[in-house]
């Protein structure tokens, strides 16, 4: 009997008790070149994810890392978390056969261990969100449940990961899905070039970059803002706002969305950081990783957010409520 992952509003609406806050709406539909272009977006974050733990392991030593103040343990379990992801790259590259794309290019910010852990944990919560967000629009179960079986050992990596950096491991009860052309827009930063006759329908949009006032790493539910640098630059080189276009600041955490009204200063978005209750009487905080886009939707019923109203992103924030 097979048995599969259904990861959908519809379901959390069955099973969630009445008192509880509503999921938010996400509509998701397969790309071009279906299943098998799902499976070369998936096998593109695992080379990215097996070229950045090979490059890291390579360049720091179990002592570096004790150095740091992980554990004796830590480089062994990382050492792991590499091997996952060269299964993963195995599997997804057998499962299409000639079909697979090649390998591209990577460059990683990493300086040395905290900035590589760091990085990892950001990595591995992007891979869950990722699997996450591409489940609904996959069409072959089989490949379903296989993307479901990855998707849980990212998250294993995810949680071991945040709890070395002394975040929590379990911040949200839900995790966050995400699309394709947002989690392409992530990865595109650290690919440096594809392979030739690499062709994927997917896009990036302009770059977007969170600056806390504060100078903490970490934000806080319903207290302070986060700047969105230069990001009316980004976008009106882009064409996609003008001086008087109202722009929001959407804010995705579990299968929450906070669509919060941005004010520019100069060639900056500033938005406070939203809270429990923020769009409607139950919702959660957001709270652990949480992204960030800049969109022309207001959040009203008939004007959410999507790909055709993005105008930037996507940032990341770790949120603690």
């Amino acid at each position: 009997m097979h048995h599969i992952f259904v990861f959908a509003s519809f379901a959390a609406s069955l099973f969630l008790p009445a008192t509880a806050a509503p999921v938010s709406s996400r509509n998701v539909s397969a790309p071009n070149g279906g299943d098998v272009s799902i499976l070369n977006y998936a096998l593109t974050l695992e080379f990215l994810e097996r070229r950045f733990y090979t490059e890291g392991l390579q360049n720091f030593t179990a002592q570096d890392f004790q150095n740091a103040g992980f554990s004796p343990d830590f480089y062994e379990q990382m050492k792991t978390v590499l091997k996952d992801e060269q299964t993963h790259v195995d599997f997804l590259a057998g499962a299409l056969g000639p079909k697979a794309i090649q390998e591209p290019t990577f460059s990683f910010p990493v300086k040395d261990v905290h900035s590589f852990i760091g990085l990892s944990s950001v990595l591995e919560g992007v891979g869950t969100s990722a699997y996450l967000g591409a489940a609904p629009a996959i069409a072959d179960k089989n490949i379903l449940t296989a993307a479901g079986s990855i998707l849980a050992v990212e998250a294993r990596h995810s949680s071991y990961i945040r709890a070395a950096l002394g975040q929590k491991p379990i911040p949200n009860p839900f995790d966050t899905p995400l699309g394709f052309n947002q989690v392409f827009s992530l990865a595109a930063q650290f690919v440096t070039g594809f392979a030739p006759g690499t062709n994927l329908p997917f896009k990036a949009f302009p770059p977007l970059t969170a600056t806390n006032p504060t100078a903490s790493p970490t934000y806080h539910a319903s207290q302070g803002n986060v700047v969105l640098t230069n990001a009316f630059q980004n976008a009106k080189s882009a064409g996609s706002v003008t001086e008087n276009t109202k722009v929001f600041a959407v804010f995705f955490s579990g299968l929450q969305t906070y669509h919060v009204p941005a004010t520019r200063s100069g060639n900056d978005y500033t938005a406070p950081i939203p809270g429990a209750s923020f769009s409607k009487a139950g919702q959660p905080a957001p709270a652990g990783q949480v992204y960030l886009v800049l969109s022309t939707a207001d959040g009203s019923e008939n004007n959410t957010v999507t790909d055709e109203n993005t105008i930037s992103g996507v940032a990341i924030l770790e949120v603690d409520n």
